[in-house]
């Protein structure tokens, strides 16, 4: 769907800055959500973490906006080198370009992305959040890395294939409206020949 660079850029944005959102509160309402409350002794996450002073991220508290920050240029970063040219890479070499539908193109690119961003984001997370209080071991937070995949991977597949995607494409479509209407169902030339197809 972007057809240059600084489309390519601002979709990855977009994306993004939805996913980060979507993750920090996956991870601290549904997974930990229960643990903070019972540790802080409250009825609330958000009052458990303000009681607690914040998140624990590479041993010392931080408060949720900065989180989400840290995530968020890890994430931009990951997404940008690695996930969008990987994932059209990988989607490429199973499905022709010029003769798929664009709609299951799309669908290969979105399930090879989550394939690649998810344990690399699961890992980075592992190391950000690890325990360090408790003495470093290197099969704790490989055992940490992959209780995050475990947790993150179905989370990350059906809200990226049934609402974050979808939502970043309505909002892209809104931001670079074309003329042609043909134009949304084609892949750039740009994205051919990063297949290798001429």
């Amino acid at each position: 769907m972007p057809q240059n660079k600084f489309q390519r850029l601002m979709f990855a944005l977009i994306t993004v800055i939805i996913t980060v959102h979507a993750y920090v509160f996956f991870s601290l309402y549904v997974v930990n959500g229960s643990t903070l409350m019972a540790i802080n002794e409250e009825t609330s996450v958000i009052s458990a973490i303000n009681k607690q002073g914040g998140v624990m991220l590479l041993g010392q508290m931080l408060p949720i906006w900065a989180i989400i920050i840290v995530e968020f240029c890890l994430a931009y970063s990951l997404e940008i080198f690695v996930g969008q040219p990987l994932s059209f890479k990988l989607a490429s070499k199973v499905f022709d370009v010029k003769t798929t539908h664009p709609v299951l193109f799309e669908t290969a690119i979105i399930c090879a992305t989550v394939g690649i961003m998810c344990p690399a984001m699961s890992f980075i997370a592992a190391f950000l959040y690890y325990p360090y209080y408790m003495g470093f071991n290197i099969f704790t937070l490989l055992a940490n890395w992959l209780k995050l995949v475990c947790f993150n991977f179905p989370f990350a597949y059906f809200t990226q294939l049934f609402f974050i995607q979808p939502i970043v494409r309505t909002i892209f479509k809104l931001i670079f409206v074309r003329n042609d209407k043909d134009s949304n169902n084609t892949i750039s030339k740009q994205d051919k020949e990063l297949a290798g197809v001429r």
